[in-house]
């Protein structure tokens, strides 16, 4: 099995597609989504509600253009799938902070 592993890693098409941008494009693209799912821990009063509308339109596009593309590029896909679940879970975390949730007034000391 390691041969035969070893062999596929090691011909030319492999070799051209790991030195691609078609690959390097994606597995850098991976840090906003990556970003996106850890902010989900922090307070939401640091969420920017334009920037997680522009970063949704982003993948949205580009995940149109990773499927039209010739050939396809699915790991572009799957990272702007993801970045597209995480900007609306953070969107929607954004909308309940500053619209839903009641604020309660500020007490003066």
């Amino acid at each position: 099995m390691f041969n035969r592993i070893s062999k596929s890693l090691l011909t030319k098409e492999t070799r051209d597609y790991l030195l691609s941008t078609h690959f390097w494009g994606p597995v850098f693209n991976w840090s906003i989504p990556i970003a996106t799912i850890s902010d989900t821990r922090k307070h939401p009063k640091i969420i920017s509600g334009k920037m997680t509308l522009a970063l949704t339109l982003y993948s949205l596009a580009f995940m149109r253009f990773a499927w039209k593309v010739k050939p396809r590029n699915l790991l572009l896909f799957a990272c702007h799938i993801v970045n597209v679940g995480a900007q609306l879970t953070q969107g929607c975390r954004f909308l309940d902070y500053h619209y839903v949730q009641q604020k309660e007034p500020d007490q003066e000391k």
